[in-house]
């Protein structure tokens, strides 16, 4: 890290004492981001003052159980008086269940949601500033209006402002444009582009980034935005595929793909990454894997910053082992099937540090421009 990182805490510079909510199913990253801002804040105020006292933990504990009939209460186990605090939330994490009924109900980004608002709730407008780190935006793939449809994102936006909430922070969102729905309220939207190029580097070595055996390639015009970024930094070359749809049909939700069609120049001989936000089914990932090797591409790398495998491993697995791709590069900012950590293709890009230097900065007042430019970092690591 460039070396404006190497201090953080400086109190009398707080917008007020620094607390953490971690909502169930973010537990795993919010434990690590709550050991990172420990250890720097017991490193660093440690030598300033005279009267120091360690802390354990910036966590207050809190809890939302439901009744049998599925009905649920959010209750903050600690004071939040006066407290700048930061509500850790993983909408996408399906493997949390509620009893209901009798049966056991798995929660949904919907169940995710209502217990955030709980929690707001809960915290009755005593904290002096909430910001809400939401990894994976709720209704993100819902950001806008082609027919008589909901706007989820707008409206879940609107929601957290109107119950005080000051900032949301997020993660490669579907469309940032969304922000414009609450135009008052703080909206920073970070990618995790150094961090994966970062593990990218780290399991393949001798990856060459040299314009002519590397380039990268859009899976959709929707994504050009985060491949352009990752084109830049590398100075490498740029293709795109253009999904053409029926928009007669809706399958699972969406008009499903006929067909893929590319344009850019050739990958005949390169080595091809490609970044999306999320891999859902994956079926159009496979479907471009198969096109790039058709026509000639050497290593492909695919690129999700949310790995959720709604269909499961086995077709990736399948399509690795004729050779389509060699690897898929993400992160842990929501749930990981433990199957998918277990195989060899998948790496996994930690980004709890990351979120802990947003928290630690903001907590600060410290501009958080230089972690919203990954730039110079980048740079850095390909000299390296």
């Amino acid at each position: 890290m460039p070396t404006f990182f190497t201090e953080i805490f400086d109190e009398p510079n707080a917008v007020a004492p620094l607390g953490l909510i971690v909502l169930e199913g973010a537990d795993v990253l919010g434990n690590k981001i709550d050991k990172y801002l420990v250890n720097w804040y017991n490193r660093d105020l440690s030598k300033k003052k005279a009267d120091f006292q360690k802390k354990e933990t910036f966590i207050i504990k809190s809890s939302c159980p439901r009744f049998t009939t599925g009905d649920g209460k959010g209750i903050i186990e600690g004071s939040v008086r006066g407290r700048d605090l930061y509500i850790i939330t993983d909408i996408g994490n399906y493997n949390k269940c509620y009893n209901m009924l009798g049966f056991s109900n798995h929660m949904s980004p919907d169940d995710h949601y209502a217990d955030l608002k709980r929690i707001i709730s809960a915290a009755g407008g005593k904290a002096e500033r909430i910001t809400v780190i939401m990894p994976i935006m709720y209704g993100g793939r819902q950001h806008r209006r082609n027919a008589r449809e909901s706007l989820d994102c707008a409206q879940m936006l609107q929601e957290l402002y109107a119950m005080g909430v000051s900032e949301l922070v997020t993660f490669d969102a579907h469309d940032p444009r969304v922000q414009n729905a609450v135009p008052l309220m703080g909206f920073d939207n970070f990618y995790p582009t150094y961090q994966i190029l970062k593990v990218l580097c780290a399991n393949y070595p001798d990856l060459d980034f040299n314009k002519n055996s590397f380039m990268v390639v859009s899976p959709d015009e929707g994504a050009m935005h985060r491949n352009i970024f990752f084109a830049s930094v590398l100075e490498a070359d740029l293709g795109m595929f253009y999904k053409r749809r029926d928009y007669t049909t809706v399958v699972n939700g969406r008009n499903p793909i006929v067909a893929h069609e590319y344009i850019g120049s050739s990958v005949k001989g390169k080595n091809v990454i490609v970044a999306d936000d999320i891999i859902a089914t994956g079926e159009s990932m496979l479907k471009l894997c198969k096109h790039l090797k058709a026509d000639g591409a050497e290593k492909i790398f695919l690129n999700a910053t949310f790995s959720i495998f709604t269909e499961g491993v086995e077709k990736f697995q399948e399509a690795y082992d004729q050779g389509l791709f060699t690897a898929v590069v993400s992160t842990n900012l929501t749930y990981t099937d433990p199957e998918l950590k277990t195989k060899s293709w998948f790496i996994s890009a930690d980004l709890s540090k990351y979120i802990a230097y947003i928290i630690a900065y903001c907590n600060q007042n410290k501009s958080v421009a230089d972690l919203l430019s990954s730039n110079e970092r980048i740079h850095q690591l390909l000299k390296r």
